[in-house]
């Protein structure tokens, strides 16, 4: 099963990533001003990533490959990792397909301001 989890960034935005059963990270969201909204990113890659449509393969100036999951208004739900390889990307799209549906959330957005606190 995979797990969405949910972090804070320095800058206050708050984002996710999509992990695989091992842990790897396998999309990235983009940053979020509200973690209401975080969530929404989330529900969203689960409704869009059944369909085969929704992702968009790219390759970057270094020649690597890498995908974003697509919302139907066309705005970037989620980024990939880079891959060497199709086959490689493929297996990535596969896996966020493997992995969404059941996954669960792990909120760690107040684990910095804990740290701070402690620190103090």
């Amino acid at each position: 099963m995979g797990k969405f989890v949910m972090t804070k960034r320095i800058n206050g935005e708050y984002q996710f990533n999509l992990k695989s059963k091992n842990g790897l990270v396998i999309l990235t969201s983009e940053g979020y001003s509200t973690k209401q909204n975080c969530e929404l990113g989330i529900e969203s890659v689960k409704r869009f990533a059944e369909d085969e449509t929704s992702f968009e393969k790219n390759t970057a100036s270094d020649g690597k490959l890498y995908f974003n999951l697509k919302a139907s208004n066309g705005q970037i739900i989620g980024t990939s990792q880079m891959y060497g390889s199709d086959f490689a990307m493929e297996k990535g799209i596969a896996s966020v397909k493997s992995n969404v549906a059941d996954a669960t959330i792990e909120d760690k957005t107040n684990k910095r301001l804990i740290q701070i606190l402690s620190a103090s």
